[in-house]
Parts: structure tokens; C-alpha cells; sequence
């Protein structure tokens, strides 16, 4: 319904949108009452449609449609979609780079964007949806059905849009996209007649009247809330008035309540008013906060934005004093007004050379580069089924160290298949041969599957050739049909043989029955019931069992329990789901009592028992031990039960035998992470994730509160880079908060693609596994293109600043710099990011959020070729004209023709990038600078291509580029000092870095204390009154304390004449002590977990004596004063409210009175 609800069309019909009262447009209903309708469910919902409109039929009326004949003439109306001659080269040189960069970002944006629009328009299309119009059955667009239409709804079908039921056949919906309620809900016109969008029908068929489309419906209402409604940005920035009055309410209320502020409530609840506000300013925000790489990047640029600004007007203020004082002091010139023109051209030399310098300085390359870098890799990621669609995902994901991955049909294939059964008392562990098996049984067993399962359970033949054949309905069905196939049989004779409407009597699966029924009538009158169901169910209703020969044998208790150990529960332990097949014969006398369900389905022969399985991809424990090398813990976050998800994760590989790990229950996660007052704690949390492998039974905000507890800690050597799967509407919040949310691209609603980052197009693992080979390889390219592009800004700016100041002129002119600085930068951005990625990037650890850009060996190599090609550079400028047997450049007058002197410094400067360029390929300190270098086309025309320019302007460049033509043997100089780069290369790779202590690390990510501005600002609006009381209440709470304190030096006082001569008694903390120890010091103060589980109690008391880490969170004043609260315990009447243990400041309180 995304598509939906962001495409132009007008949902409505347009008479309706054009007047709103009282009745829009003449329909019996405005939009309120509708929307406020669908909000009710079940027995509500209807009695609020017999209030209001009598019936559905009523309904249909005010909606100007008709249950047979639907809508007359609708009208879907779709909106269309949509220096003197020279002096002009510097400036036109500049503006041409300034454009190229701009026009290369814009298009690569663009691109992305058509692609992902294209993929989006092709899946709308496909969508179609029956419906019926003027008594004609049409199939429309789902972006084209309006409010009003009658919509026909069949098994299989995905409601694009809410409606309210007319009539339905045995209809059940799987709402667990919007609730993440697994099970199905039945749906009848009398009974619950409400449809959603964006639920699937997983049972029967029936007819609805839509009632709300687009924005207006479930989906789009989750999708507004996920800040994609564009028109809901209007509509907050008119309701800011009353934003602020709600906000000012809502802080009254929290002052009355005292409440603590519920930093980690997760979602929207009832209790969190002002989390609510804050997610809805976070919603008119983009997408998210900045990714890491541009955090570091941001911090970067203006730390050598600042240095660039300081050296260009050091250089500038030295350029005019030294010609002011050797002009008008030494010698002794007067300023003439005739020579003024020539002074100020003078000036203005000095300012360009200043400009020049600060050009330099600043990486103009680098957005460039990190735009590059990120765009051919989102090319290179589509092939590998990652549809990117926000470009920074790309290179977060190289730093992830956490994955939390659904089970169901990510690490699985979610295609239920029969693995093992227990036929003719042989228990087999894959599927037996059809001759394996004798016929009567092999015939029973094909009957049973294919009459006591849902007629539109199928198993159809695959779209493409070469791919698995399409399961349609119940999957466990699916599977046993898929046996019937394995075993060479078909089950569709059967059903023709026998159709639906043949069937005698059907009693269908329940969660209550946990079996299935199924009644035919036989030839001779006979009847024959064929059940399935969960094995410890039927087997207890089993009186004989099949033997090899396909005879009856009894099958007494005894035998029953033996079955139950020997082959149901070691299948149980393989993390299989293990279903019984029974059948019973009546005879044409003996005609029971239909209804009476419990003696009809009794008395069972056991035909087989077979073990389930939903099988793990075969490439996903390779994937997920790559992961693991990689350094990024793989945790698996399901709704499945415990022993199936700690089955999964076993032979995924994210459980090993021997690992201290956690596998936990959602309400078990819960008391762990919670205090009494049902408030998450991440102190508690930190506890509990490190070693948490598999969160079983989770509901969506387990998942949420899981994906920001990882995300806001700050335990560990690193903060950690969290990436989520998700895809139900449900995952969307843990999608949203996660560095990047992956969505399936098959299996995925809307909602979970829209709040996503990336879309696995194969809903498959493995692909993550490439999405983080990538990541990692941006973020080297990116470090790549920093060390080459550094190391020529710190050569330039010194060599312009020391050149101007000795000699009043730059060595490198203006347009000189913007090749080497702009186009050169451009290219080496485009051959350094298009590095393709290698499986070696998988053998390192992840950087993380506070690994700086540029580490200690990068910082080597760049200061170590800056030292080269400045001795050279300087070499060249000082005595180079003594060398080359030429006259010198140096102190040549305002407007003098180019100099061979100053060509040569410019040639080696460009020759000695070029060659650092193959240096700059490595950054890890490897000695091979070659190594793969053919393997980047575009690497090795880039060089080859910068060369054959750099010969063109050198030869004929003239005065433009301030060159003078060179001869064979002057070139021949220039290139050989340039191979000293790579030479110059291996002397530095000598050098161990670990020797190189002063060496500092540059482009951190922003610090844990560390805030941006508009964050600061942010947070004090966020500093609400509440809390200002809370600090009150702090202050208050330490005076009381102290008056306390008092009080017992007094009692101890009188204790210790009391105790005179006699033996004390064990000496206690007492509060003064406590209120002593650094942790309790005012100015300083900081938490302490109280923890419910009474395991920790000795944990607690050491870490009395050992301070804890400081904490984040500073609101609980409670805890931060030291003071645990625990549920145990009712020793007196104080601690039946707090429990005093030993170690507690309350049971000092007590011991000492």
C-alpha cells in the first residue's frame, strides 16, 4: 500500500474532495466518520455500523454504491507524474570544476533515484486487484480503487485498501503485519466484518466495500507515522500552535506524575507523552542522523578547512609587509598616486596567491570522491540483490558489528519441508523410495495428504526454470504435499476424484484442536475420517498403528511413550515440527453422531508421523561464519519458540557448542532489562545483550528495544553499528532505528521497505554478507583517495606559502593548482573509489564508530612522500636552474613569460602524484602496490589519461597554464624523480608504525560526550520542566541525607558508650561511610543497577567496593543516589517496600539505629 499512498492518484472521489460539509460531496459519510469507523474491530465495529447505517447494506447506500451493482461512474482522476587576454581561464577553469563536481553528484543522485522509482511503478503495476463495477467484473490497478468499490477478496490476496466486509466465505486474515499476532482471525459479516490493508487472506473468499484508501488507510496511516506522508510535514508545521499548547499540557501532567523521563520507552506508549512529541519532530527529519562516514568526513573537512584558512592569510598578511617594508621602508620609496594601479595589482597578486593556498588546502575532491565511491558500489550491489536506497547505507554497513537477523526466510528457506517420517514402523531420516514402502500404506498415506488438506493449498509449478516449485496456502500443508511429490505420487487425481463439494464433513484446523478432520463417504457406504495434527495430540487418540506390511497392530500407551522417546523427540531436537497422519474407518451401520466431534475423531490407526522443518539456506552458516571472522556478532530476533529458534541457530552457526551465550524468551528479556516500575534500564541492557545470541517468542518493540539498547550503549572498547531484517509492517520501527535497516524484497511489506535502507531482492543472507564486503570497501576507497589527496594538500600549501614568502611568488600558479588540486582530484577520486571489493576486506575486524579515518600508518605515508616531494620541490626551486643549466625562474617581474625553471617544478610535482597515486592503492601497509592493479580498468586509464594531459599542457599550454615547452631529456629527469615515489614507498613500509608513537590519528567519529550544535540546541529544548524538578528533587533527596548522616553520628555516639567493654557487634556500612565512598560524592554521582534476579546479589555487594562506570543516564535520582530498590524481601516494615540486604544504605540505616 506504500505505493499507494505516496503515488498522485486522488483517492477519493473528486466530488468529495472539493466540499467537506456536512456530507462531503453529497455521500452519506465524511471522512471522519469513515476513518474513525476502521479504527474499531470486531463486535465494536459492527455495532457501530447497525448504529449508524443499519447494516452494510446501509452502508453501500451512503456510499452511492450497491453491493451487486458497485459504483456507477467513478472517477479516479489521475494527476500526471515529472590575465589581460588569458585572464579569463582561471576564472572559467574554476567554475567548470565547480559545475562537474555539482552535475556528477546530481546525476549519480538521480540515477538512484530512477532506478529504485522504476523497480517501485513496476511492482504498482503488477498489482491488480478484482473488483466490481456497473455489474462488471474488472481488474484494476490497486492505486485506482477508490472508496466506494466493491471489492472481490480470495485466498492469497494482499488488501490493498480497508473495507468492511459484505460477505464471506470461511474467510481468515493473517493481521500479523499490522499486530504480530501469528495467528489467523476469522471473518464474518455478523460477527468481525473489518478488513485491513496491508493483511493477507489466508483462508476462503468474500466481497468487501472499500472503505478507506491511501493515507487514510491502516498501511498509510503507519506510513504517515513513519514520516513518508509528505502532506503531513504542511500540516505540522500549521499545527505548531498547538503542538507547543499539547507539549505544555503534557509537561504539567509529567510535573504532577514526578515521572522519571522514559528515555528508553520504545515506540509511541501510553505512558511516554513526551517521547511521542520527539518522535514527531524526528519525523518531518529525513531519514536519519548522519551516517558514520560522514560524521568523520564532516570533522575532518573542518579541521583542515581551519588549517587551509589560517596558512592562506599567514601567507597573504607576510606577502604585503614584506613589499610594504623592502618597497617603502628599505627602500625608501614614497607612494605615488601615478603608481598606485601598480601597487594594488601587487595586492591583488598576493590575495590570489592566498585564495590559491586556501583552494589548495581544502579537499574539494573528497564529497566528490565519497559520491563516487558510493554510487558505483549501489551499481555493483543491485547485481549482487542489494537495492540501496540511501546511499550513506552503503558505506555504515562496512562498519556494522551487529547484525540482528529475522529467522523466517532469511536464514531459512520459509519453504516447510517433509525431512524425515516414521512409516511402516521404520523411522527414516530423508525421504523414502517409493518401492521402500508398500502399497497400501504408500496409497493411505497419498489419500490422507491430498483430501484432509485445503483445497487451495498447492504446489504449482515454478515461474522460472531452474527455480524451486511455488508453494500456494498453508505452508505446512505445502510441505506434506511436497512429500506426496517426493514420493513420486500426485495429489491433484485425488482431488479430482474426490472435489471439495464431495467432502461428507470437515472439521478444520483451530489453534484449540491443533488437528485437522476430514469425512468421506466410501463406495459401500462406509464413511472413512482421515485427521492430521500435532503428533503428542493425535497419537493419544491412536488406538493401532500401521506395520510394515501395512496391517493393523495395537498401539498401546506403552508403545506410545516408547514412540515419543525414540522418534518424536529426537526430531523435536533436530528443531523439527512433527506432524501425525491418522485415519478411521465407519461402516455403513454404524453412523456416528457428526457433531459430537471427540468420539468421532478417536479410535485412530497411526498412518505415519513426519518431522517438519522450515530448512536453513544451505549458504547461510558459511555466510554467517564470515561474518564472524569480520568481527560482527550475527543475533537471531524471532517470533518462533525457543527450542526451534535455538535448533536454527545451531546449524546456522550463531550458536557454538562451549559459547558463553544467551538464548532468551521475550518475557524473560523483558525482566532482565526492566526495573519495578516496568522502565527499561541500559544498564540492565548492557547486561544482557553482549551474550544474547537468539531473543525468541519477540514481539516487534522487543526488537526495537533490543536494536536501540545495542545502539545507545556505550560498554565496549567501541560503540557498536546495529543492521536489522525485517519483513513485516511490524519491523518498521527497528528498521527505522537501526545504522541500516535491510527489508526483504519478496517477502517485505511496504512499510518495512519504506522504512529501510537497503532491499534484499532475494530475501537472502548471503546478500548481506556482500552489502558488508562493500561497506568495508567504500570506506578504504574513501581512506585511499584521503591519504593520496592529503599528501598533495600538505605538499601544495607548503610549498606555495614557503615559495611565496622567499621569493613573492607562488612556484605553483593558480590555474597550476586547480589541474593539480580540482581535475587531478577528480579523477584520482574516480580511479581510487571504483577499487572492486576483495574477500580479504572480510578477514579484518569492523572499524566501528570512533576508529579515526586516517590511522597512524596512513598519517606515516602521507608525511613520509610529503618529505620526498618537498626536499625535491625545494631542491628544484633553489638550485634547479644550476641542474638544468637554465636560467631561474625566481623573483621574475609582475608580468614575464612562463620560465622552463617553474614548467620543470610543475612537471616533477605532477609526476611525483601520479606515481604516489599507485602508492595511495594500499593502506594497510602492504608492500605490493601493484597487486590487482589490472583488475581496475579505470584505475590504469586514469593514470595513463592524467599523463597524456599533463604532455599536452606542458608542451602547449603557453601562457594559459604558465608553462614553457621541455626537452626529451628534461621530461625524462621529471619522470625518474617521479618512480622515486614508488621506490621512496618501500623505504617508508620499513618503517614499523607501532615505532612511530607521535604519530596522531586524524578524523575520529564525533565523541561519545561530543554534540553538534543544532543537537545542543536541540537538548535544551528537550530539558523540560520535569526534569528541572527531577535535579530539585535530587538536591533535596541529598539533604535529607545529610540531615540523616547526623542523626547517626549522634546514635553512633551513643552506640559506642552503650558498647563499651563489650564485643561489637559486626561492624555494618553505615550511611556515612557510604555517603563517603567516590561514588556517592554529589558533583559526581552515578548509577548503580538494581537488580531483581537473586543471582546478582554478590555482584552488587563487590560492586559497592569497586566504583562503577559512570552512566549515561542521569535521571533515576533513585538509583543514581545509590539506592536499590528490589521487589524481594519483607523483613520489617520498611523493607516491604525496600527490601534491606546487606550492603544497602537502607539496611545500614537500620543496623545502625
Amino acid at each position: 500500500m506504500g505505493d499507494v499512498a505516496n503515488s498522485s492518484i486522488e483517492f477519493h472521489p473528486k466530488p468529495q474532495q472539493q466540499r467537506e460539509a456536512p456530507h462531503a460531496g453529497g455521500f452519506g459519510c465524511t471522512l471522519a466518520e469513515l476513518c474513525s469507523l476502521m479504527e474499531l474491530r470486531g463486535a465494536e465495529a459492527l455495532q457501530k455500523v447497525q448504529e449508524t447505517y443499519g447494516d452494510v447494506g446501509g452502508l453501500c447506500r451512503r456510499l452511492k454504491t450497491s453491493p451487486t451493482e458497485a459504483c456507477g461512474n467513478v472517477s479516479a482522476g489521475a494527476e500526471d507524474e515529472g590575465e589581460a587576454e588569458a585572464g579569463w581561464i582561471e576564472g572559467a577553469a574554476i567554475l567548470l570544476s565547480v559545475i562537474c563536481v555539482v552535475l556528477v553528484t546530481a546525476f549519480n543522485d538521480w540515477s538512484k533515484e530512477k532506478q529504485f522509482r522504476g523497480l517501485q511503478s513496476r511492482i504498482e503495476q503488477e498489482q491488480k486487484f478484482t473488483v466490481i463495477r456497473n455489474g462488471q467484473l474488472l481488474q484494476v490497478p490497486v492505486a485506482a480503487l477508490v472508496v466506494g468499490d466493491i471489492a472481490q477478496v480470495k485466498y492469497g490476496d494482499l488488501l490493498p485498501a480497508d473495507g468492511v466486509l459484505i460477505q464471506g466465505n470461511d474467510l481468515k486474515i493473517d493481521e500479523s503485519s499490522l499486530t504480530g499476532e501469528s495467528d489467523h482471525v476469522r471473518k464474518s459479516a455478523d460477527k468481525d466484518p473489518m478488513l485491513l490493508s496491508g493483511t493477507h487472506v489466508m483462508e476462503g473468499s468474500g466481497r468487501m466495500v472499500v472503505t478507506a484508501v491511501g493515507v487514510n488507510s491502516q498501511t498509510g496511516i503507519i506510513f504517515t507515522l513513519l514520516g513518508a506522508g509528505g502532506e503531513e510535514e504542511k500540516k505540522d508545521k500549521k499545527g505548531k500552535q498547538q503542538d507547543g499548547a499539547m507539549e505544555s499540557s503534557q509537561t504539567k501532567a509529567k510535573k504532577q506524575d514526578g515521572a522519571v523521563a522514559m528515555e528508553m520507552q520504545p515506540l509511541k506508549s501510553a505512558e511516554g507523552g513526551e517521547t511521542e512529541e520527539r518522535e514527531k519532530k524526528k519525523a518531518n527529519v529525513p531519514k536519519k542522523e548522519k551516517s558514520v562516514l560522514q560524521g568523520k568526513l564532516t570533522k575532518l573537512a573542518v579541521q583542515i578547512g581551519k588549517a587551509g584558512l589560517v596558512m592562506s592569510a599567514v601567507t597573504v598578511i607576510i606577502l604585503a609587509l614584506y613589499f610594504v617594508i623592502e618597497t617603502f621602508v628599505v627602500d625608501g620609496r614614497a607612494w605615488l598616486a601615478e603608481c598606485t594601479p601598480v601597487y594594488v595589482q601587487y595586492f591583488v597578486k598576493f590575495f590570489i596567491i592566498g585564495v590559491t593556498v586556501l583552494v589548495v588546502a581544502v579537499p574539494e575532491g573528497l564529497p566528490l570522491a565519497v559520491t563516487i565511491s558510493l554510487a558505483y558500489s549501489v551499481k555493483k550491489m543491485m547485481r549482487d540483490n542489494n537495492l540501496v536506497r540511501h546511499l550513506d547505507a552503503c558505506e555504515t554497513m562496512g562498519n556494522a558489528t551487529a547484525i540482528c537477523s529475522d529467522k523466517t526466510g532469511t536464514l531459512t528457506t520459509n519453504r516447510m519441508t517433509v525431512v524425515q517420517s516414521y512409516l511402516g514402523d521404520t523411522h527414516y531420516k530423508e525421504v523414502p523410495a517409493p518401492s521402500a514402502l508398500t502399497p497400501k500404506i504408500l496409497d493411505l498415506l497419498v489419500h490422507a495428504i491430498s483430501i484432509n488438506s485445503a483445497y487451495t493449498t498447492k504446489i504449482l509449478p515454478p515461474e522460472k526454470e531452474g527455480a524451486l516449485p511455488r508453494q500456494v496456502g498453508n505452508k505446512t500443508e505445502c510441505a506434506l504435499l511436497g512429500f506426496v511429490l517426493d514420493l513420486k505420487q500426485d495429489f491433484q487425481p485425488v482431488r479430482e476424484q474426490i472435489p471439495e463439494d464431495k467432502l461428507y464433513k470437515v472439521y478444520t484446523f483451530n489453534s484449540v484442536r491443533k488437528s485437522m478432520s476430514t469425512v468421506i463417504r466410501m463406495p459401500d457406504s462406509g464413511f472413512r475420517l482421515f485427521s492430521k495434527g500435532a503428533s503428542e495430540i493425535l497419537l493419544k487418540k491412536c488406538t493401532n498403528i500401521l506395520n510394515s506390511n501395512g496391517e493393523l497392530r495395537s498401539f498401546r500407551p506403552r508403545d506410545r511413550d516408547d514412540m515419543v522417546q525414540k522418534i518424536i523427540e529426537p526430531m523435536a531436537c533436530d528443531g523439527l515440527r512433527t506432524i501425525c497422519i491418522a485415519y478411521r474407518d465407519f461402516s455403513a451401520a454404524q453412523e456416528p453422531d457428526w457433531d459430537n466431534e471427540n468420539e468421532v475423531v478417536g479410535d485412530l490407526t497411526c498412518i505415519a508421523v513426519v518431522g517438519i522443518e522450515d530448512p536453513v539456506r544451505p549458504e547461510v552458516p558459511e555466510a554467517i561464519r564470515k561474518c564472524q571472522r569480520a568481527g560482527i556478532t550475527v543475533r537471531m530476533v524471532t517470533g518462533d519458540n525457543i527450542n526451534t529458534a535455538r535448533a536454527i541457530a545451531a546449524k546456522c552457526g550463531i550458536i557454538q557448542p562451549g559459547e558463553d551465550f544467551l538464548c532468551l524468551e521475550g518475557k524473560e528479556f523483558n525482566r532482565r532489562i526492566r526495573n519495578e516500575k516496568g522502565e527499561i534500564e541500559q544498564e540492565r541492557l548492557d547486561k544482557v545483550w553482549p551474550k544474547l545470541r537468539v531473543l525468541a517468542r519477540s514481539s516487534p518493540t522487543d526488537k526495537h528495544t533490543l536494536v536501540k539498547g545495542i545502539i545507545d550503549s556505550n560498554t565496549g572498547e567501541q560503540r557498536q553499528v546495529v543492521a536489522v531484517t525485517g519483513d513485516g509492517t511490524n519491523d518498521g520501527p527497528a528498521l527505522k532505528k537501526a545504522d541500516v535497516g535491510f527489508a526483504m524484497g519478496i517477502a517485505g511489506t511496504d512499510v518495512a521497505k519504506e522504512a529501510s535502507d537497503i532491499i534484499l531482492t532475494d530475501d537472502n543472507f548471503t546478500s548481506i554478507v556482500k552489502a558488508v564486503m562493500w561497506g568495508r570497501n567504500v570506506y578504504d576507497s574513501i581512506s585511499k583517495f584521503l591519504q593520496f589527496q592529503l599528501t598533495v594538500n600538505v605538499v601544495a600549501v607548503i610549498v606555495a606559502f614557503t615559495g611565496a614568502c622567499i621569493t613573492q611568488d607562488s612556484p605553483l600558479k593558480a590555474v597550476q593548482m586547480l589541474w593539480v588540486n580540482l581535475i587531478m582530484d577528480t579523477f584520482a577520486s574516480l580511479a581510487l573509489a571504483t577499487e572492486p571489493p576483495t574477500e580479504s576486506l572480510l578477514l579484518r575486524k569492523p572499524y566501528g564508530r570512533d576508529k579515526p579515518l586516517i590511522s597512524r600508518t596512513m598519517m606515516k605515508n602521507i608525511l613520509g612522500h610529503a618529505v620526498y616531494q618537498l626536499t625535491t620541490i625545494f631542491t628544484l626551486l633553489f638550485v634547479g636552474e644550476l641542474f638544468f643549466d637554465i636560467d631561474s625562474g625566481r623573483n621574475a617581474p609582475l608580468h614575464s613569460p612562463p620560465s622552463e625553471h617553474y614548467t620543470i617544478i610543475f612537471n616533477t610535482f605532477v609526476m611525483m602524484q601520479l606515481f604516489n597515486e599507485i602508492n595511495a592503492r594500499k593502506i594497510h601497509g602492504e608492500r605490493n602496490v601493484f597487486h590487482g592493479i589490472f583488475g581496475n580498468p579505470i584505475f590504469c586509464t586514469i593514470v595513463l589519461g592524467t599523463f597524456a594531459i599533463q604532455i599536452v599542457i606542458v608542451q602547449f599550454g603557453g601562457k594559459p597554464f604558465s608553462c614553457s615547452p621541455l626537452s626529451t631529456e628534461q621530461w625524462l629527469w621529471c619522470l625518474f624523480v617521479g618512480a622515486g615515489e614508488l621506490v621512496w614507498g618501500q623505504v617508508i613500509a620499513t618503517i614499523p608504525t607501532s615505532q612511530l608513537k607521535c604519530l596522531k590519528e586524524a578524523g575520529h567519529g564525533p565523541g561519545k560526550d561530543e554534540m553538534t550544535d543544532e543537537e545542543l540546541a536541540e537538548g535544551e529544548e528537550e530539558i523540560d520542566h520535569a526534569e528541572r524538578e527531577l535535579r530539585r528533587g535530587q538536591i533535596l533527596w541529598f539533604r535529607g541525607l545529610n540531615r540523616i548522616q547526623t542523626q547517626i553520628r549522634v546514635v553512633k555516639a551513643f552506640r559506642s558508650s552503650l558498647y563499651e567493654g563489650l564485643e561489637k557487634p559486626e561492624s555494618k556500612t553505615s550511611i556515612h561511610n557510604f555517603m563517603a565512598t567516590p561514588e556517592f560524592l554529589i558533583n559526581d554521582y552515578t548509577h548503580n543497577i538494581p537488580l531483581i534476579d537473586d543471582t546478582d546479589v554478590d555482584e552488587n555487594e563487590e560492586r559497592l567496593r569497586a566504583p562503577p562506570p559512570p552512566s549515561p543516564n542521569q535521571n533515576n535520582n533513585a538509583i543514581d543516589s545509590g539506592v536499590y530498590l528490589t521487589t524481594r524481601g519483607t523483613k520489617s516494615a520498611t523493607s516491604s517496600v525496600f527490601s534491606s540486604r546487606p550492603g544497602s544504605p537502607l539496611h545500614s540505616v537500620e543496623t545502625s539505629l
